[in-house]
């Protein structure tokens, strides 16, 4: 479904931390760092995972599977634009 790397790529792209992506997802913050913490693909519950990936979507974020259509091949992730803006830094 998704990578641990797609996953901080993505938040990369956006500028949010995993405290940021649990909230935009309605999970825990230990959530996103057990997920990020898997090597290639992410484990978790199905649920959960769904909701990241809605989030990131929602936000802007494109993933790139395996043999998907793109102009290099391999996976990764995609900035579009968002379905909402992102959320700016409040410098905490």
């Amino acid at each position: 479904m998704i990578t641990s790397a797609q996953m901080r790529a993505a938040r990369a792209l956006l500028g949010i931390d995993q405290k940021e992506l649990a909230e935009l997802a309605g999970v825990s913050a230990q959530t996103i760092q057990r997920m990020e913490a898997s090597q290639g693909n992410v484990r978790g519950v199905v649920d959960s995972l769904t909701k990241v990936v809605d989030a990131l979507s929602f936000a802007g974020i494109e993933l790139i599977y395996d043999n998907a259509v793109s102009s290099q091949g391999g996976r990764g992730v995609r900035l579009r634009e968002p379905a909402m803006p992102a959320p700016q830094d409040t410098g905490k």
